[in-house]
């Protein structure tokens, strides 16, 4: 797939230089080493958003590669469609022949290593080991694969953005989903990948999708429309474990343990950890009936937002806000019969308290007594 400083950024072709400007500080942010990310990824990033201020549409080095690819010709829009469209079939009969190789020697209890993908893009080298696992090395960038046994992986899961037809899903029908050390490694799964463990665990790391502005498809000045690619981790009855989610994603599980979630994430499950210090205020939370919530990190009130909502199985929406204000103290004693331990300040957010769905479901909007004198009550 040809990537042009736009797709480098995440954002249409045509886009305004403040649009541009305002990707190139988002995605900058994300990547940028203070924030623990990779140094080779913020150039790139640093360099795309140079090129587009001069013009220059695709960076120098893709450039001098395309001029020698089989997959590439031309400049026009409609060539690089067509070359992505040629090279994405490609990638997905790759994608299913490896599926089949890969149920070949399940069935018959054997092991092997093969390489599959395209050699323009590079391959991905698969290996079935003797403890039914299938380690998968190199980066998955289109096609389903599906297996019957626990993955491993060292390297990234995207999905290709022009087209829904060649979408990446990786599903895992018996056991887990990991990647080797993926909080050091930064691996990633993204642009509206999908990935399923049916009776399982999945360990990620970085999970992004991609939403972007496009013009109107019929030429309309000035109206454009909103195209999303939401990656979504589906985990029914086992647990999430990941690091960043960020920007349009879908996390279903049983339990999900994550460090942050911004931008436009919804996780959906019946037991919620979160030890980051960032939920924005367009994430939702939705809890399962009897679920509970626990947010481990102290001093983090401010990085939370108070408008990020959290929607109970049952109906009830409780704003953020009304639990980082809500002292645990004035909670009924059948949560928490032993008040004494927390201080008269203590709220349910933060110092991982465990707040229940019933606690949610009953939360009082009844003023403190604090707040009933300042409001002359």
């Amino acid at each position: 797939m040809t990537e042009s400083n736009y797709d480098i950024l995440g954002i249409v072709e045509g886009s305004t230089e403040r649009e541009i400007r305002d990707a190139f500080r988002r995605m900058a942010l994300q990547f940028h080493s203070d924030r623990g990310g990779e140094n080779e990824q913020f150039i790139k990033i640093k360099q795309a958003y140079e090129d587009l201020k001069v013009g220059k549409k695709y960076p120098d080095t893709d450039i001098e590669r395309l001029k020698n690819s089989r997959v590439y010709s031309g400049d026009t829009e409609e060539e690089v469609r067509r070359k992505n469209q040629v090279l994405g079939q490609e990638l997905s009969r790759e994608m299913k022949e490896a599926q089949a190789w890969a149920a070949r020697l399940q069935n018959t209890g054997s092991t092997a290593t093969r390489l599959f993908g395209s050699k323009t893009l590079g391959e991905i080298e698969l290996e079935r080991k003797a403890n039914d696992a299938l380690w998968i090395k190199g980066n998955i960038m289109a096609g389903s694969l599906a297996y019957g046994g626990p993955i491993t992986m060292q390297g990234n899961i995207s999905s290709p953005s022009w087209t829904e037809e060649f979408k990446t899903r990786i599903c895992v029908t018996s056991g887990d989903f990991k990647f080797v050390n993926a909080v050091e490694n930064k691996y990633r799964i993204e642009n509206g990948a999908i990935l399923e463990v049916e009776n399982g665990n999945a360990v990620v790391g970085n999970v992004f999708g991609r939403k972007f502005r496009a013009q109107d498809p019929q030429g309309r000045v000035g109206i454009y429309r909103t195209i999303e690619h939401r990656t979504h981790i589906h985990v029914p009855r086992g647990k999430i474990i990941a690091e960043n989610i960020v920007n349009t994603v879908l996390l279903e599980a049983d339990s999900i343990i994550v460090l942050n979630m911004e931008d436009d994430v919804i996780a959906r499950a019946r037991e919620v950890l979160f030890y980051g210090d960032k939920l924005t205020y367009d994430c939702v939370i939705e809890l399962a009936r009897g679920g509970t919530i626990r947010f481990f990190a102290n001093f983090t009130i401010q990085g939370i937002s108070g408008d990020a909502i959290i929607k109970l199985e049952g109906g009830k929406q409780v704003r953020l806000f009304d639990i980082k204000t809500k002292k645990i103290r004035d909670l009924a004693d059948e949560y928490v019969p032993d008040k004494t331990r927390y201080s008269k300040d203590t709220t349910m957010v933060g110092g991982g308290f465990t707040i229940t769905y019933d606690m949610l479901e009953n939360l009082s909007k009844k003023p403190t007594r604090k707040s009933r004198w300042r409001l002359g009550l």
